[in-house]
């Protein structure tokens, strides 16, 4: 029986250290000096949907990768609006801007071109089932029934904490913004990660 209970321990202790070694998921948020996990999503541009990849995104330059709740809500509106009002700015420090949500991407079709908010002037990708969140240490919340967004639209997806995480050309995490952490508003993530990439 002792033996048994032994094996179980070393069975189950093993298998943590392999789902923390291999990034299925975080126990908590990433922090500043972390490694960033690279991801590949379903993202649009524009209107046009593409496959993005971190890792080339780094390639070019230190990129912010920005997760927010859902398109076409106040708060994620103001900050789309916000990132590509900037996004010249961005541009000429040499860096690049992915949002992150669950919205699918046909959602994400109309935000991307949506002259209001993303403008066309930057990506926003599909994170549907929070794997590339929780890579991050981020959980998605509960779908939350009667939710409708500014459109009258009824939103079918949980939300992801407002969390921004500036990335160096190596992967290493300069920067994190929460606004649950650090109560900031959502434009304030645009000009704090536009301080940090202009000093790079």
């Amino acid at each position: 029986m002792f033996k048994k209970k032994n094996f179980s321990l070393i069975v189950l202790t093993g298998l943590l250290l392999f789902i923390s070694q291999t990034g299925f998921a975080q126990s908590r948020m990433l922090s500043k000096g972390a490694t960033a996990p690279l991801f590949n999503a379903k993202a649009s541009l524009d209107g046009k949907a593409f496959n993005f990849s971190l890792k080339d995104a780094l390639k070019k330059g230190p990129v912010v990768v920005y997760f927010y709740p859902s398109a076409y809500t106040g708060g994620c509106d103001l900050e789309a609006h916000t990132f590509a009002t900037l996004k010249d700015k961005f541009t000429a420090a040499g860096a690049s801007i992915i949002g992150v949500s669950a919205d699918n991407i046909e959602r994400l079709n109309d935000f991307s071109a949506d002259p209001d908010y993303c403008a066309g002037k930057f990506p926003v990708a599909s994170d549907a089932k929070g794997k590339i969140a929780a890579s991050y240490g981020l959980n998605i919340s509960s779908v939350q029934s009667g939710i409708t967004d500014v459109r009258g639209v009824k939103i079918n997806h949980g939300f992801i904490p407002r969390t921004t995480y500036v990335i160096n050309k190596n992967r290493e995490i300069i920067a994190v913004f929460s606004s649950s952490k650090d109560k900031i508003s959502p434009d304030q993530h645009v000009t704090k990660s536009l301080a940090i990439v202009q000093k790079l």
